[in-house]
């Protein structure tokens, strides 16, 4: 079986979450002896080579839309559907923030589309995205898709709710890469030492969360690198951080193990996660994580996390106190493992291609 990845054209540019699933999935879908090939939306693909079409992101319909009119090749769809309007439409700053006030969550993903194409961030490869609008544009490519892949049932549920005539779907978690993130033994953890690794941008919440911790007797490691328009955001992040607050620039997996084997606590304050892979390569490392409830992250974490209020620095502070001075939980990182590994999304993915390849 040959499948195509399709993921934004920015995916190695400006590196997320996505970034990492889209990675994991092909290697370990190619252990499975499936040819799992990564293709930009803007790159030509050669669709006559694929039994199957993948593609991640449907909250960027107009990145799929092209592709599913250029050619009948069955295709099935990641949805990864962060809901950045509680950010948006409450916290963002500046003409941007009193405008999104306005706007429903669609005309904000809507604008902020023509907003990537005005600053040359993106290309027009079809103009029915901008005629029919975002929601439509979602429904066009659900009413074609041959299955769906949502990362929770929670997820699957918000699709529901909010658009028609969905296809079948699999609940493909999203995992850790066992081969890296694995913590054997107890090690010495530094009960001061606090973590919180993601793209720093506001939905993930650094600004809070540095008045949280500034001037206390914690250590932060913020590990990223700012977002692509979000550098007003980052020098803000820097500006308010005290001497207790250290950042580092983005850093690949295996180069996160030294930070997570010390580390008694990850923080991941965040206006809305789909999962949230760092709390996930952090709970398999033996750490105590702190997160909120907003998004689909409850459907993975239950009562193994610490939470908090995302708008409140005092309660982000309260949760990191109970979570450094909390014993970890082994059934925690037995959970991860048993559940959440990339090994066993590439099983689930490969048993939904199947439903549409059989005998391949």
């Amino acid at each position: 079986m040959r499948v195509a990845l399709i993921a934004r054209s920015t995916l190695f540019t400006a590196k997320g979450g996505d970034t990492i699933q889209v990675e994991k999935t092909a290697k370990y879908m190619n252990c499975l002896g499936v040819q799992a090939d990564i293709k930009l939306t803007h790159e030509k693909i050669d669709y006559s080579a694929y039994d199957l079409l993948h593609f991640f992101n449907l909250i960027r319909p107009g990145d799929i839309l092209p592709h599913i009119r250029a050619n009948a090749k069955p295709f099935v769809v990641t949805p990864i559907m962060v809901n950045y309007s509680e950010y948006d439409k409450g916290y963002r700053k500046g003409i941007a923030g009193r405008l999104f006030k306005m706007l429903s969550e669609n005309q904000i993903e809507y604008l902020k589309a023509v907003g990537r194409l005005v600053k040359g961030q993106e290309k027009i490869r079809n103009y029915s995205y901008f005629i029919n609008g975002h929601k439509k544009s979602i429904n066009n490519v659900l009413r074609k898709a041959s299955w769906l892949l949502p990362n929770s049932q929670l997820e699957y549920s918000q699709l529901v709710n909010n658009y028609s005539a969905l296809p079948g779907y699999s609940i493909i978690p999203n995992g850790v890469d066992e081969e890296i993130f694995i913590q054997k033994k107890d090690v010495e953890k530094d009960n001061l030492m606090i973590l919180s690794v993601a793209r720093i941008e506001g939905i993930k919440n650094q600004l809070n969360l540095i008045k949280a911790i500034n001037n206390s007797k914690y250590k932060l490691y913020i590990i990223g690198s700012p977002a692509v328009n979000q550098s007003k955001y980052y020098k803000q992040c820097r500006a308010l951080a005290g001497a207790n607050i250290h950042f580092v620039d983005y850093l690949q997996q295996n180069e996160l193990i030294q930070y997570y084997r010390k580390a008694k606590v990850h923080v991941l304050p965040s206006w809305f996660e789909t999962c949230g892979l760092s709390t996930l390569e952090a709970g398999a490392m033996l750490c105590n994580v702190v997160i909120s409830d907003k998004g689909f992250v409850y459907e993975y974490f239950n009562d193994h996390a610490f939470y908090c209020d995302p708008a409140s620095p005092s309660s982000i502070l309260e949760a990191i106190d109970k979570a450094s001075a909390s014993n970890y939980s082994k059934a925690f990182q037995q959970k991860i493992f048993k559940d959440y590994t990339w090994n066993a999304a590439a099983m689930k993915t490969f048993n939904a291609y199947q439903k549409l390849i059989p005998g391949k």
